[in-house]
């Protein structure tokens, strides 16, 4: 079983690789600077609501040299563009030129602008946030199993949550590119905090069934092999932590079907994750232990 396991997830984890290769991730306004302009269509006298497409607001817009603009559309009436930096003049302009549009009443949403400076900022801060959140688990995983060094050292608890880590994200990663190249949209400063989530609702569980391996070694050590005990305490975390996903995802569904489109990059982020947190830590964090054990045995083994 573990091997179905490993090889799952060794696919998962290359079919991602190639996912971001071949569709990436769209940085958003957030990471690269740029603007970003949301606006409702509202209904006309005569009750009815007249929108315009991507292509005629772009041909409304190209006086302006607004550079290349990306036009999304939602469900409810309404368009998200982006486009380089502009001042507030040109906000203004733009507004105008579509309000100008005969038969056409235009609500904005929400406008926002963000320099390439800020961007840069955005960036470096982003990742060192991810970096420091994965050390800081490193280290306090080590540190809640200190007094547990047989069969295998409590720092090495840290590097296998570490790697479970690594699987869970890079497999979120490439799942969110196929998303966003097929329904559009951008990587903004939203995505970071979903993947910190990730990382703190992940590593939670993977804690969780490691504190019951430490709870049999205390117990049953001297009576069971390694193996057998981390099998026993994956069946008793399981339902618990299946239950414990169960009920945070149907709340994400409901937000994800029924809450509004600006969160819902953000929420797919976390349902994904959220999944593939859950598999991983039940799946791979526990039988890597058992794998690393039975190295560590094969190599005194042979060195005896």
């Amino acid at each position: 079983m573990q091997k179905a396991f490993y090889t799952l997830s060794i696919t998962l984890v290359l079919m991602s690789i190639i996912a971001l290769a071949v569709f990436g991730l769209p940085l958003g306004i957030d990471f690269k600077g740029g603007s970003l302009m949301e606006l409702r269509f509202l209904p006309t006298t005569s009750g009815s609501v007249k929108t315009l497409d991507g292509p005629q607001v772009k041909k409304v817009l190209e006086e302006l040299d607004l550079g290349s603009i990306r036009i999304q559309t939602t469900d409810d009436n309404s368009l998200i563009l982006r486009f380089r930096e502009v001042d507030e003049s040109t906000h203004k302009n733009i507004l105008n030129k579509l309000n100008a549009t005969s038969d056409i009443s235009i609500e904005e949403i929400r406008f926002d602008s963000v320099g390439p400076i800020i961007g840069e900022e955005t960036t470096n801060k982003s990742i060192e946030a991810i970096i420091f959140v994965l050390i800081m688990i490193v280290v306090y995983v080590a540190f809640a199993f200190r007094k547990i060094s047989f069969p295998i050292k409590s720092w090495r608890y840290g590097l296998v949550a570490l790697l479970t880590l690594f699987h869970d994200v890079i497999i979120t990663l490439g799942i969110f590119s196929v998303y966003l190249y097929f329904m559009g949209g951008e990587v903004g400063a939203a995505f970071v905090a979903a993947v910190l989530t990730i990382l703190g609702y992940s590593v939670n569980d993977t804690i969780v069934v490691f504190d019951r391996v430490r709870e049999n070694l205390l117990k049953l050590g001297g009576r069971l092999d390694f193996d057998t005990l981390v099998a026993r305490s994956v069946k008793q975390s399981l339902m618990r932590s299946i239950n414990t996903s169960l009920t945070t995802l149907f709340v994400l569904l409901a937000i994800f079907f029924f809450g509004g489109v600006t969160i819902k990059d953000f929420v797919f982020v976390l349902i994904i994750g959220i999944i593939i947190g859950t598999y991983s830590s039940l799946a791979l964090a526990s039988p890597l232990l058992s794998t690393w054990v039975k190295w560590q045995e094969h190599r005194r083994a042979r060195q005896g």
